[in-house]
C-alpha cells in the first residue's frame, strides 16, 4: 500500500528545506508555511502581496549553491534559522531584518546575474511555481527510476517536494491527474505535472551541479517530476499515512 515517507516545507523559496512529521493541510491553500517568503532580485517585476512567477526571484536554477541550504522555522516567533556548509548559521526574522538574508546569501549567488534585492511575503497562497496554491506530491518509485537512469544515488531534495510517498509503480502519480487522492484526513487533486529545470542538477549537500537529471527525465519521454495538487479537503496528514485514489 502506498504511504507517506516524508513531508517537507520550504519557508523561503529556494532557500532551505525543513522536515515535518505531520501537518494540517487547508483547503484551497498551499502547505502551511511553504514558500511564504521569496527573495526578489534587483530586476524583479513582482508586486507586494501578489503571486509572481519564479523568474522574479533568486533561485537554485541561477544560483546552484542555494540548493545546500536547510531551514528551521519557529512559527510562533516567525524566526528562521538557515544553515549551509559554506556559511555560518543565520537566525533572523525575514519581515524585520531582510538585509541579514541578502548579506548572508551574497557569497552563494553569481555576481554576474540579477542579485538578491529584497524579501517578499505571501501568506496562504505562497510563492509556489504553479499559478494556483499547490502542494507537490512525489513518488519514491519515480525517484528510484531517475536514479537508475542517471546511474548514481540522488537526494530527494533535488525535487524540493512537499509530500513523498512510496509506491511499487514509477510515474503512477501521472495517472492520478484530475482524480481525488486521499491522504490521512485530507483529499488532494493533482492538477498538473511539475516540469523541471536545471535546478535539479544541483547536489543538495554541496550546492554543486553533479548529475544530468534532465537527460534522465527525457529518457522517459518527458521532463516532469511530481504532480502539483490542489487541496480539495483540508485535514491532518502524517508520515506513515496511506495514499490512495478515491
Amino acid at each position: 500500500m502506498d504511504q507517506i515517507t516524508s513531508i517537507w516545507r520550504h519557508p523561503i523559496k529556494s532557500h532551505g528545506r525543513e522536515a515535518l512529521q505531520n501537518v494540517a493541510l487547508i483547503a484551497g491553500a498551499a502547505m502551511p508555511w511553504d514558500r511564504v517568503w521569496a527573495v526578489a532580485h534587483d530586476s524583479a517585476k513582482a508586486q507586494a502581496g501578489v503571486w509572481a512567477q519564479c523568474a522574479n526571484f533568486s533561485r537554485v536554477s541561477k544560483a546552484p549553491a542555494l540548493m545546500a541550504i536547510t531551514a528551521e522555522l519557529d512559527e510562533a516567533n516567525e524566526t528562521i534559522t538557515l544553515r549551509h556548509p559554506d556559511r555560518p548559521d543565520l537566525t533572523f526574522r525575514p519581515d524585520d531584518n531582510p538585509d541579514a538574508l541578502i548579506g548572508w546569501t551574497s557569497p552563494l549567488v553569481p555576481q554576474n546575474r540579477a542579485l538578491p534585492s529584497h524579501i517578499m511575503r505571501l501568506d496562504g497562497r505562497g510563492y509556489t511555481d504553479s499559478d494556483f496554491p499547490s502542494v507537490t506530491l512525489c513518488n519514491m518509485a519515480s525517484h528510484r527510476a531517475v536514479e537508475r537512469a542517471v546511474g548514481q544515488d540522488l537526494s530527494i531534495h533535488r525535487w524540493r517536494g512537499n509530500v513523498w510517498f512510496d509506491s511499487e509503480t514509477p510515474w503512477i502519480e501521472f495517472d492520478w491527474m484530475g482524480k481525488d487522492i486521499a491522504i490521512g484526513d485530507a483529499i488532494l487533486r493533482p492538477r498538473e505535472r511539475t516540469d523541471r529545470c536545471v535546478a535539479t542538477t544541483s547536489n543538495p549537500d554541496t550546492g554543486r551541479r553533479d548529475a544530468d537529471t534532465l537527460a534522465a527525465l527525457k529518457s522517459f519521454g518527458h521532463q516532469d517530476f511530481s504532480v502539483r495538487c490542489e487541496v480539495i479537503q483540508g485535514g491532518a496528514i502524517a508520515t506513515g499515512d496511506k495514499v490512495r485514489p478515491v
